[in-house]
């Protein structure tokens, strides 16, 4: 733990030293109408950081999720069997939770800028590893690198928008973040798999890298100095501020709930394109075409997902992905031959209530933690949400898929059954989740109360205002 913090109080200390956002004027965050907050504006300048996130957002997805489409030329090309690509996805997320955990410390010590550069920088070079790796081993060892960066980045971009944004704002913020993952199936995996059928399966991660560079320079001379946080709150020492947060009983069930959310993906997704080809009869040609459309839908649907969100609430847009996504899994994942038409309306409408339950529950828990909490919370947060997840892809690679001499995976449904009912665990977690925040909310909103009918504009909004 020390080590680590000499290692990020060097990084970070590189350029100008760590200036304190002073409250900027009402016309530079946000617009309020207390009457109707669904009508905050959001400024130039928020516009342009929730372009940035998204664009990081989408590089750090198509890194993770190109292994999924890639996953029948891999474990063909290097003869790798389903243990061996399921630790490959498993060693990115333990990778990611544990680097998160070591740098939950420190990400409310330093301004969220220089952490987020320093931390794509090192997910950049990981990146290029993948690229370069001439063996199984050089490439576990490059998804390794690539996880201990990409799982703070996560918890830094959400620590940023909840600095940055209001509650009431969040839902529409990260359904335009949240298009990442969209672009990344219009854009990046079409391509990425073209790529690779073309060349061979480091072509991905190549185009991946100049696209990470282009974005490091731009965090670096657009994004503005975040470290409001610094001056909040009692200033603890990175260890003590780890177990202080760590054991906040508040804390706990949001802990719990995240890990959950992530447990269902994680099973799921890398056995996805093996089960499409071998046991539905998609080709390896068409795989391209289905990203292709899944990717054009979900850019229409989650900005509205996220508007949604705000509109009508958290909650009632969680428990209606949820539902949809538990109907769609179960047939998603008992699936025979059939059109490929079908593949895709079944594969857009699944992913449609998967990211109903992702938006919201993600806006959710940026309203859980106090302000000068949120850096270290969002990093604790991210990494029981990769651990999670590898543990769940080394259950689903080692006990519950089988695959056969034919290649025909086996038990793939079963997988599908347990994401059910993890769901319908999180339906009650995120409840109470909810009702907690709300409590917070209206709290604050009285706190806050005018005396007169002039327009209030906030600075900054919390669970804790």
């Amino acid at each position: 733990m020390i080590f680590t913090g000499k290692i990020v109080q060097l990084a970070v200390s590189f350029g100008n030293p760590p200036v304190v956002d002073c409250p900027a004027p009402a016309t530079d965050l946000f617009l309020r109408d207390d009457k109707n907050l669904f009508t905050m504006k959001f400024t130039a300048y928020q516009k342009g950081v929730i372009a940035l996130l998204a664009v990081i957002q989408f590089t750090i997805i198509l890194d993770f999720m190109v292994l999924a489409p890639l996953g029948d030329i891999l474990m063909k090309s290097m003869s790798l069997d389903e243990k061996q690509f399921a630790l490959v996805v498993s060693a990115y997320a333990f990778s990611a939770g544990i680097c998160g955990v070591l740098a939950a410390g420190f990400a409310d010590k330093y301004d969220r800028k220089k952490l987020l550069l320093l931390f794509y920088v090192g997910f950049t070079l990981g990146t290029l590893l993948c690229a370069v790796a001439s063996s199984y081993y050089l490439l576990l060892f490059g998804r390794v690198v690539t996880g201990m960066f990409s799982g703070v980045l996560g918890a830094v971009s959400m620590a940023i928008i909840a600095d940055l944004f209001a509650f009431e704002q969040r839902g529409r913020v990260m359904g335009f973040v949240q298009m990442s993952f969209a672009v990344s199936q219009v854009l990046g995996l079409p391509v990425g798999l073209w790529l690779a059928t073309r060349f061979d399966w480091h072509a991905p991660f190549a185009m991946i890298v100049p696209v990470c560079l282009i974005t490091a320079v731009v965090i670096f001379y657009f994004l503005k100095p975040v470290s409001k946080h610094i001056g909040q709150g009692e200033q603890r020492r990175p260890l003590p501020h780890l177990v202080q947060t760590s054991l906040n009983k508040s804390y706990r069930l949001p802990f719990i709930t995240t890990a959950l959310l992530s447990i269902g993906g994680f099973m799921l997704m890398p056995f996805s394109t093996p089960f499409l080809i071998n046991n539905v009869g998609v080709s390896q040609d068409d795989l391209p075409t289905i990203y292709f459309v899944m990717g054009i839908s979900s850019m229409v649907m989650l900005p509205l997902i996220g508007k949604l969100s705000d509109k009508v609430g958290k909650l009632p847009t969680f428990i209606f992905g949820s539902v949809l996504a538990a109907i769609m899994v179960i047939v998603y994942t008992n699936l025979t031959p059939v059109p490929l038409w079908l593949v895709i309306l079944i594969s857009a409408i699944m992913f449609a209530g998967v990211m109903s339950r992702m938006i919201p529950s993600t806006a959710l828990m940026t309203a859980v933690p106090k302000a000068e909490d949120r850096g270290a919370f969002m990093s604790i947060n991210s990494s029981l949400q990769q651990i999670a997840g590898g543990i769940a892809a080394v259950v689903a690679g080692q006990v519950i898929v089988v695959q056969a001499v034919t290649k025909k995976l086996y038990h793939f449904d079963t997988l599908g059954y347990l994401c059910v009912g993890v769901m319908i665990v999180c339906g009650f977690c995120v409840y109470v989740i909810n009702k907690r925040v709300m409590m917070q909310q209206n709290i604050g909103q009285l706190a806050d109360q005018p005396a007169s009918d002039e327009t209030v504009v906030p600075v900054a909004a919390s669970a804790d205002d």
